[in-house]
């Protein structure tokens, strides 16, 4: 087991926060409106984590919500700002309302309502823990999101991996933060789960980003232009290797040559992750080495070394953790389904299997 325990700071940070919660003039209401707010955007826009909230701990499904509805409305800025300038402004009010929210002044906006109130309940029941990693790592969220607004392409499979790092990865260790945990074998797991996550994200994403968005029409009826121009986010290096050219796949979409080859190996690199997260799951509670080293491990919030280990606690923070785990769920299941629509992602559907496979998972403890 893994962790690091800096008690007099978090007992500081406690103290601070629950003498500004005592200031702060956000009503019971109002966190009952932002709580039913983020769950609904779950429900509408993010169906996969709206099903996976239902097994996370009951204390800190507060902070599951808080954290994917927050990455939600960092995703939709592109398709809701005119230029790029108004998205950088719009990426600054995200990030001025978490480094308020964390100051004790959340802005009277509903993510932000909520994020204050789990943040005042770890004040509360876990005074020794500092929230300085959620903060770090919802930052770091908002810079990556940021960094690719503009649908830049991806140059290598490398820097893809690095992406679903910074953004699927990182809402796995907020989620962790917040049980709180802190342990390299479970940031670890969330590392390789939350790399698969966001390259399937990314293939999920083909049939709906490299289709031209309709016509913008008047009140007329007439077209006054287009939305957003389409885009492959599919690696470039992948792209070149399997001889795929963007503007075939914007005008054939399936048919482009090449494109199911490069949608193989893409979808190979998800996978690998995701059989190297089931050994190391597999290893560890045989009490066994994970197989290799976390990459990861000394860089800023994963730094382990002054933390104890023993089997027990190990198995002790697979358990409390498990339900962070489950995010690998949805990704292996769109996996198994785009291999038997051989890897056309334009023919795969949706799956009423995924709740009970969550389930299931749950249940047997196994991903």
């Amino acid at each position: 087991m893994y962790r690091v325990i800096r008690a007099r700071p978090g007992l500081q940070w406690s103290k601070a926060l629950q003498q500004s919660s005592r200031r702060c003039l956000v009503t019971d209401a109002e966190v009952d409106k932002a709580r039913q707010y983020c769950v609904a955007q779950l429900r509408q826009s993010d169906y996969d984590s709206y099903l996976i909230r239902n097994f996370i701990p009951k204390a800190r499904q507060d902070a599951y919500d808080a954290f994917r509805a927050f990455n939600l409305e960092l995703v939709r800025l592109p398709d809701l700002v005119s230029n790029p300038a108004i998205g950088q402004l719009r990426m600054q009010f995200w990030r001025d309302a978490v480094n308020n929210t964390f100051a004790g002044k959340p802005p009277k906006e509903p993510i932000m309502i909520l994020l204050h109130k789990v943040l005042s309940q770890l004040a509360e029941t876990s005074p020794g823990h500092s929230p300085s990693s959620i903060k770090f790592w919802l930052l770091r969220l908002i810079n990556t999101r940021e960094k690719y607004m503009d649908n830049r392409p991806f140059t290598s499979l490398e820097s893809l991996e690095e992406y679903a790092e910074n953004t699927y990865s990182t809402l796995m260790y907020s989620t962790l933060a917040a049980l709180p945990m802190r342990s390299m074998h479970m940031d670890h797991l969330a590392s390789h789960i939350g790399k698969a996550c966001g390259i399937t994200a990314v293939l999920r994403g083909v049939p709906i980003l490299a289709a031209p968005s309709p016509s913008v029409k008047s009140p007329g009826g007439a077209d006054v232009g287009r939305g957003r121009n389409p885009v492959l986010l599919l690696p470039l290096d992948v792209l070149a290797e399997t001889g795929v050219k963007e503007e075939d796949v914007y005008r054939h979409g399936p048919e482009a040559e090449g494109l199911q080859d490069a949608i193989f190996k893409v979808a190979t690199r998800a996978n690998d992750h995701i059989i190297t997260a089931r050994e190391m799951l597999k290893n560890l509670r045989t009490g066994e080495n994970p197989g290799h080293e976390y990459e990861h491990q000394g860089e800023e919030q994963h730094d382990y070394q002054d933390a104890s280990s023993s089997d027990d606690g190990v198995q002790m923070d697979i358990r409390r953790g498990f339900s962070v785990l489950l995010e690998v769920i949805p990704a292996a299941d769109y996996l198994t389904r785009l291999e038997a629509q051989d890897f056309d992602p334009f023919k795969v559907k949706s799956s009423w299997k995924l709740p009970w496979n969550l389930w299931r998972a749950h249940k047997t403890q196994q991903i």
